[in-house]
């Protein structure tokens, strides 16, 4: 049954509320999930400059993705004005994000397009109880995989998104420093990259995030 909005969520109902979310990411995929206070979400210049050092094949491409992305600043706000995230990461095999060639097989649209689903059904879930400012992010370019040989519509035409409840924001694109959030919940975490082998590391994790109340 869909809430009604109101003024202040007794603190009984918000923590039932994200345990519930917490669970949902689990059962839609996470292998696991955390609530965190928003206090812990970092949100670094650096993260953003990465998308250009060394320049991203999507940079641009995408409303999602620098330099069209959230400016950090105004980030930093919106995350201010919140209380309550559900943070939760996937575990994925080695050989779908790491070695040469992964980006052109498309080898981490699989999980790339359970980490958008998570974040958006979390955000509805919450929408729908009465968190009507729940905000949503994932991990990652929206444009090879939702959009494959395609321009972004709302870059290019203005008419809107061609997946509005698919896609989400990824993390990192607005600057918030997933990876070092990832390692203080104490998530096992390494860098990933063409010049590697899968047998360099044990697995790969794509981390998301839902801002709640």
């Amino acid at each position: 049954m869909v809430r009604k909005i109101v003024e202040k969520v007794p603190d009984e109902v918000l923590q039932k509320d994200l345990e519930k979310y917490q669970q949902k990411a689990i059962d839609l995929g996470a292998a696991d999930a955390k609530i965190v206070t928003t206090d812990t979400i970092l949100i670094d210049e650096r993260v953003r400059a990465k998308c250009f050092v060394p320049a991203c094949s999507s940079l641009g491409k995408n409303a999602h993705c620098p330099p069209h992305a959230l400016d950090l600043d105004f980030m930093r706000r919106v995350v201010n004005n919140f209380r309550y995230a559900i943070f939760y990461m996937l575990k994925v095999p080695s050989d779908e994000l790491v070695g040469p060639g992964f980006k052109e097989k498309k080898l981490g649209g699989r999980s790339a397009m359970l980490n958008w689903k998570i974040s958006a059904q979390i955000e509805s879930a919450a929408y729908y109880d009465g968190y009507h400012l729940a905000m949503g992010f994932a991990g990652g370019p929206c444009e090879p995989y939702l959009c494959p040989n395609q321009t972004c519509r709302l870059l290019e035409t203005k008419e809107g998104c061609r997946n509005p409840f698919r896609s989400r924001p990824s993390m990192e694109g607005v600057g918030m420093n997933a990876l070092l959030m990832a390692a203080k919940v104490g998530w096992e975490i390494y860098p990933v990259g063409g010049s590697l082998s899968p047998t360099d590391i044990p697995h790969v994790i794509r981390l998301g995030l839902v801002l709640i109340y």
